[in-house]
């Protein structure tokens, strides 16, 4: 975390908890952290470390004021009068609610009703959540909300913008999910696990369309099959999306000749037919 934070750019500060604790050794934590460069400022380094106790509430109103300082040294500022814009944390599919996005509002502000573009997909905000669940309307700079609406599930780290015309919306997202298919489609060499293993001759590559119900799944499976290290055969993944199998990704798979991996997800009838009829393999876990 301490390392994605300072590749970002952004600043840190360090709470150091159970300060309530008879053992508790805040100069312990500081000696630690200097490992990363993190050196506090009575050390004589730019670090701000805050005492604090999330027990008794001790010195929670001093991080507080901490993190105004900062945000005032740093001039953080955005303006709430305008369309809303910012990034996705978490996205999911939910079987209830369909495709569900956490949204950070970097800039502007968000309300129920507005048509968003995200990535490559679009759709009208239907519902929004604060932090603790409850339904809110609107929704402005530093406000993270979970969002219903969406035609699919975007993914973690896109960036989102508000439009006034959903027309507008919906071709700017399938641009988009043109463009990324020209990128995706056109290597490969198998289909099949059985054609992968037919022939012995050669450096063999098993391409893959992995689909899982949960953003935070298919980085743990993109990690683990990273990890795979078999001599003469090569895992390449060409898309991974959270989201039920569809007949965009039987499409893909044709394009590029790879299998189709789903984890807590299924293709519907229609869709397992028409990968049947394209010779195209669908693997459920």
């Amino acid at each position: 975390a301490i390392e994605h934070a300072q590749a970002a750019g952004v600043p840190i500060i360090v709470a150091i908890n159970k300060m309530d604790k008879p053992s508790a050794n805040p100069d312990r934590i500081k000696t630690e952290l200097t490992e990363y460069n993190l050196i506090s400022e009575d050390w004589g380094g730019d670090t701000i470390f805050v005492p604090i106790s999330a027990l008794t509430g001790k010195g929670v109103d001093e991080l507080l004021e901490m993190i105004i300082l900062v945000s005032d040294l740093k001039e953080y500022k955005a303006n709430p009068n305008r369309l809303g814009m910012g990034s996705v944390i978490e996205a999911r599919l939910d079987k209830g609610r369909g495709p569900v996005a956490t949204l950070l509002v970097q800039n502007g502000t968000i309300k129920i009703g507005d048509v968003i573009v995200v990535g490559t997909t679009y759709g009208k905000i239907r519902s929004m959540e604060d932090e603790l669940g409850r339904s809110v309307q609107t929704a402005g700079p530093s406000k993270p909300v979970s969002v219903t609406g969406l035609v699919e599930v975007p993914f973690a780290g896109e960036k989102f913008m508000a439009l006034n015309d959903e027309r507008k919306a919906r071709e700017i997202s399938e641009v988009r999910s043109q463009n990324k298919f020209n990128e995706e489609k056109g290597v490969g060499k198998a289909s099949s696990f059985n054609d992968l293993f037919k022939n012995t001759e050669g450096e063999k590559t098993l391409n893959l369309i992995i689909k899982c119900d949960v953003q935070g799944s298919i980085e743990a499976i993109k990690g683990l099959l990273d990890k795979i290290n078999i001599e003469g055969t090569n895992i390449n993944i060409i898309g991974a999306r959270v989201g039920g199998i569809t007949n965009n990704d039987i499409i893909l798979a044709v394009a590029s000749n790879a299998i189709v991996i789903g984890f807590n997800v299924r293709p519907t009838a229609q869709v397992s037919d028409y990968a049947k009829e394209q010779g195209i393999e669908i693997r459920l876990y």
